[in-house]
């Protein structure tokens, strides 16, 4: 694949995040934030500085190796997921390739955004793709409905351009401490019930969760209390998606490798593009 001269930033994997994390915590792309209660403290050199987790952070750390190769042959549309590690993102490229939809990384918490969401929000659109935001969820830090306000405030609302898909809650192991935010299973069903409702209120569409189904067994108890409304997009580095979460019959998204052939984290949409654009029409 030929080389554009758009800045292109390899992001890097888990592990080695956590080993660069004094190195992040001066990159001034990257907000810090001090840690909340019950995390790991702020200045522990195995804590990356907050505001720097992206979708699949804990993925390849917690529920098993990347690379592996995909099988099936389905009808599916290729996309990715981009967040500040990408930096500016050469869409022509990614469009040239076959990717023909994009998440990017809007908000965390209630206090980071994304500084490269306009032009990676903005590009992936004027190449042709069919784009979203996600929202990296931090429930330690404030309440579900709070970031779901902050998230549509700042780049992740919804439109009915026929372009523009739902949120993302990206809601996985914490990276910057207790995997399940110190919550007990039923206060973090809660958390993400008032995430879905204040986005359904505020932009009338149900947001996407994103997840990995050890994660959500360990910290909802394995809840199927959102599958009949939230769309799934699963994380899962392997040949297939896997066991699905309790509650979802099939998935939306999968997300099958943080080592894609080009920028950022590769997915399959599961349907042909005109089901890429169902979703995004509601």
């Amino acid at each position: 694949m030929h080389r554009t001269r758009t800045r292109r930033i390899t992001r890097p994997a888990p592990f080695a995040l956590f080993a660069m994390a004094p190195l992040l915590a001066i990159t001034p792309l990257l907000a810090v934030h001090p840690a909340s209660a019950g995390t790991a403290a702020a200045d522990d050199p195995a804590v990356p500085p907050r505001g720097s987790a992206w979708m699949g952070i804990g993925v390849l750390a917690h529920d098993g190796e990347d690379g592996r190769p995909v099988e099936g042959r389905a009808a599916r549309t290729e996309g990715v997921d981009v967040s500040s590690h990408q930096g500016d993102v050469a869409w022509p490229t990614l469009w040239d390739s076959g990717v023909r939809w994009a998440y990017v990384k809007a908000t965390e918490g209630t206090y980071y955004k994304n500084p490269y969401h306009p032009q990676q929000y903005n590009g992936s659109y004027d190449v042709g793709m069919i784009r979203g935001a996600y929202h990296f969820a931090t429930p330690d830090t404030t309440n579900g409905a709070t970031q779901a306000d902050y998230f549509v405030d700042n780049g992740g609302g919804w439109s009915g351009d026929g372009r523009t898909l739902p949120g993302v809650l990206d809601i996985e192991w914490n990276p910057y401490g207790d995997a399940c935010y110190g919550k007990s299973a039923s206060q973090m069903v809660t958390w993400i019930r008032d995430f879905s409702n204040r986005y359904r209120a505020r932009t009338g569409r149900d947001a996407v969760i994103y997840t990995a189904t050890s994660w959500w067994t360990q910290c909802t108890g394995n809840s199927p209390a959102f599958g009949d409304v939230n769309p799934l997009w699963i994380a899962r580095y392997a040949s297939t998606p896997g066991t699905l979460p309790a509650g979802w019959a099939t998935h939306t998204m999968w997300q099958y490798t943080s080592t894609g052939p080009t920028v950022g984290d590769h997915d399959w949409f599961n349907g042909a593009l005109d089901r890429v654009q169902a979703l995004a029409n509601g």
